[in-house]
Order: structure tokens, then C-alpha cells, then sequence
């Protein structure tokens, strides 16, 4: 066990600043492009088709690129730790959402169908790359700086989105500014500037980063055939871990919550309170900028109490949150209170679940089971949704209002999932599992 690590020793190396700012680069398409822009684009191009049919065909291309993401990074993680090809993986994937993101600047009135295909491509490619930019935090980081670096990593990745969406933002609103003809020009020049961001900065992992060698590396076929094998031994295995089976479960329950709440915020400001666009982008903006500080300081917690406990602090805040969004939201001013506690700890819940498996995983199956963990997030807003859209409807005089507090059942039975996990135990059995034992 080494010296406690502290943030101002870890970002004098440069592959851990090299790997944080990946975070940094390709964040600006979660928030431009996946929460920003992409859906009001969308929206324009698609003019000549109805709204349900719009939003038909909008869901369906989000569920299969989440598919084609879950299904497909257990079996790429598994090739990649045979190749000892993780960094060639992640520039692949991210080269793919950089030039999709790239091409959405020349889609037009019309043509939305190439629009959700470019979208789609590039949703692969940014969570395709996630899955080896995950996996490849053990490569810069000794276990006990796994917490502060995997939190230096989240907030890079807040405050460079939010920075480029603020930009992004002020170019929509201000098209003169920036000597563009229209909010129209500003949104697709948004997404060159995205693409542009996201390569530019992608840069410092690949020069700065060393991947971990691999004992006996196989090429490129017999890495396929190896991998694909591997896999469904992994299958077997990760059984076997009977703790980080468990972290999985209780992580697939409360980040669902995380997630939904991600995903409903706006909609919920927007139909159910009426609140302005401007106002619910100065909200989002506001999360961004919050968790930037917030992210940090989960991850000097967590390495100070503990990773598992600091996570059930934040799951706290979530339910006191749905609480107070349930009963007393009302206005403006009420959201924006809603946006600062979301970003409290919206990271540091983030940070800490990435840090406590990095814990759980035996160092010679990182990307492998980085592909589950990926995996499971992607398939992680699914019981959210359901139970906001079925509460109403299931529960005698029970409002739309009503369905927000029903998620407050992921992150109980999340939480105490989680607070069975062992975590010094299912570190000795990736211990053990290297070792041979």
C-alpha cells in the first residue's frame, strides 16, 4: 500500500493528465451533441414526418446503438487483453464518433434518416471508446490513487464539456458573435467544434499514455479467435467473483436511477414545470460547472473514508433530491437548487463506482471485465423510464408528478445492495485469481 495519493502529486505525471483529459475531449459530445443540440437538430430536420414518428425513430436509434455498444465490449475487451491492443482499440472508436460527429454539419432538411445514422455511429464510437479509456485508468494509476485519479478524470470531463457547451451555447444565441448567419449555422458549427475538441485533445493519451504490456501477445486473428474464447470463459469466471458479481447488480440498480435522472431532468422542467429553454440549458450548464469542483472532492472522500461509503453518501443526496423535486419544486429558482444538488454528486457517484471496480478486477482482465462493467451501464436506463412512465397509470390518483419519487426504489435497493459488498474481500479474490490461487 503506498503513501496516500493527493491531487497535486498525481497531475505532475503526464499519463495520468493525458488520460484525464481524454475525459475532457470527448465530454463535449455528451453534452453539445447527446444533451444539447443533437435533439433540437433533429428536431428541424424532421419537419416533414409527424412528431410521433420522429420520436419513434430518435428512441429506436439511441436502444440500438446502446445495444450494439452493450453487446459487443465484453467481446472487444476480451480481444483487447489478448492483443495488448486497448489504445488502438480506443482510437478506433473514437476516430469513428469524431468524424460522425464531424459529418452532422452537412445534414440537411430532410435528410434526418442521416442524421440518426451519423448520431448512431457516433454514439457507438464515443461508448466504444469508453469501454478501453476505463480500462486503461489502472495503467496510470497504483491502487491507492485509483479514487483521486478516476475523479480528476470525471471532473476534466465536466468543466471541458461544459466549457465547449457553454461556447456552443453562446454561439446559438449570439450567431453575430462568432460571424455565423443564423442559429442554424451555429448548431452545425457546434458540431465541427465538437469533433475538432475531441481529436485535438484525444491527442495527450496517445502520446503520453503507455499501455501495460501484455505477457505473450497474440496478432491480430488469433487475438480474435483467443478473445472470443476468453469471453466465454470470463462468462464462468466473473461467477466465480462472487463480490464484484454483487458491486454489478447493486451498480446496475442505482446508476439506472443516476442515469434516468440524467435523462428526465429537462423533460421533467419542461413539461411538467414549463420552464424556458434558457433556463433549462443555464441549468444544465450549472450541473456541469458544480460537478467539476464536486467530482474532486468525492474522490478525496472516498479515498479518506473509503469508496463504497462515500458512493452511499451520494445516493443519500440523490434520494433527498427526488424528495425535494417531488413535493417542493415549483419554479426557476427551485430547479436550479435541484441542478446544484445533482452535480454534488453526480460525479463523485460516477468516480467512485468506476474506482471501487477497478479495485475488484484482477489487473490481467482489465479491459474484459471493464467490457461488463460498460456493458451494464448500457443497459442501465431501462427500470427509471418504466417506473416514471407506469406509476400514473398502475397507481389509483397518482400523477406524472408522482412517478419521480418512484425512483427512489433503484437507489434504496441500489444502496443496500451495495452496503453488502465487501469490498477487502473481493480484493483478495482478484489478488488470489492473479496470483493462481
Amino acid at each position: 500500500m503506498g503513501e496516500p495519493a493527493s491531487l497535486r502529486g498525481v497531475i505532475k505525471r503526464r499519463p495520468v493528465v493525458g488520460w484525464a483529459l481524454y475525459d475532457w475531449a470527448n465530454s463535449a459530445f455528451a453534452t453539445t451533441v447527446m444533451a444539447g443540440f443533437f435533439p433540437v437538430f433533429y428536431s428541424a430536420v424532421t419537419q416533414e414526418i409527424s412528431a410521433e414518428e420522429s420520436q419513434f425513430y430518435f428512441n429506436m436509434t439511441l436502444a440500438a446503438a446502446s445495444i450494439v455498444i452493450a453487446m459487443s465490449a465484453p467481446i472487444l475487451g476480451a480481444i483487447a487483453d489478448r492483443g495488448g491492443t486497448r489504445k488502438k482499440f480506443l482510437v478506433f472508436f473514437a476516430s469513428l464518433g469524431i468524424l460522425m460527429t464531424a459529418a452532422l454539419a452537412w445534414v440537411h432538411a430532410g435528410h434526418w434518416w442521416m442524421g440518426l445514422l451519423l448520431y448512431g455511429l457516433g454514439t457507438v464510437g464515443f461508448s466504444g471508446a469508453n469501454v478501453f479509456y476505463d480500462s486503461m485508468l489502472v495503467d496510470v494509476a497504483e491502487k491507492h490513487e485509483l479514487d483521486i485519479v478516476s475523479a480528476l478524470g470525471y471532473s476534466m470531463g465536466y468543466i471541458g464539456g461544459g466549457l465547449l457547451f457553454l461556447v456552443n451555447v453562446l454561439m446559438a444565441q449570439k450567431p453575430e458573435w462568432f460571424g455565423l448567419a443564423d442559429a442554424g449555422a451555429a448548431v452545425k458549427a457546434s458540431f465541427l467544434s465538437v469533433s475538432a475538441w475531441w481529436a485535438v485533445f484525444t491527442v495527450p493519451l496517445l502520446v503520453w499514455v503507455e499501455e501495460t504490456p501484455t505477457k505473450d501477445p497474440a496478432k491480430p486473428l488469433a487475438a480474435i479467435r483467443q478473445g472470443l474464447a476468453q469471453l466465454g470463459q470470463t462468462l464462468k469466471e466473473i461467477r466465480g467473483f462472487k463480490v464484484l458479481l454483487l458491486f454489478l447488480v447493486s451498480y446496475w440498480i442505482y446508476i439506472d436511477g443516476v442515469n434516468t435522472v440524467i435523462k428526465t431532468a429537462v423533460f421533467f422542467g419542461d413539461r411538467i414545470l414549463g420552464l424556458d429553454q434558457a433556463a433549462l440549458i443555464t441549468a444544465l450548464l450549472l450541473t456541469q460547472f458544480v460537478a467539476f469542483p464536486a467530482a474532486l472532492a468525492f474522490g478525496a472522500l472516498g479515498q479518506r473514508i473509503g469508496p463504497r461509503p462515500a458512493i452511499l453518501i451520494g445516493i443519500a443526496v440523490y434520494l433527498a433530491a427526488l424528495v425535494y423535486a417531488w413535493r417542493f419544486l415549483t419554479d426557476e429558482g427551485d430547479f436550479y437548487v435541484l441542478a446544484v444538488a445533482i452535480g454534488l454528486v453526480q460525479g463523485g457517484v460516477q468516480s467512485l463506482s468506476r474506482s471501487l471496480y477497478a479495485r475488484l478486477v484482477p489487473p490481467s482482465k482489465t479491459a474484459e471485465f471493464f467490457g461488463f462493467f460498460n456493458m451494464v451501464g448500457k443497459f442501465a436506463t431501462i427500470f427509471g423510464p418504466v417506473l416514471i412512465a407506469f406509476t400514473p397509470k398502475l397507481i389509483p390518483g397518482a400523477t406524472e408528478r408522482d412517478g419521480i419519487i418512484s425512483l427512489s426504489i433503484l437507489f434504496l435497493v441500489g444502496g443496500f445492495l451495495l452496503s453488502r459488498v465487501r469490498v477487502e474481500d473481493g480484493m483478495q479474490a482478484a489478488q488470489r485469481f492473479d496470483a493462481g490461487a
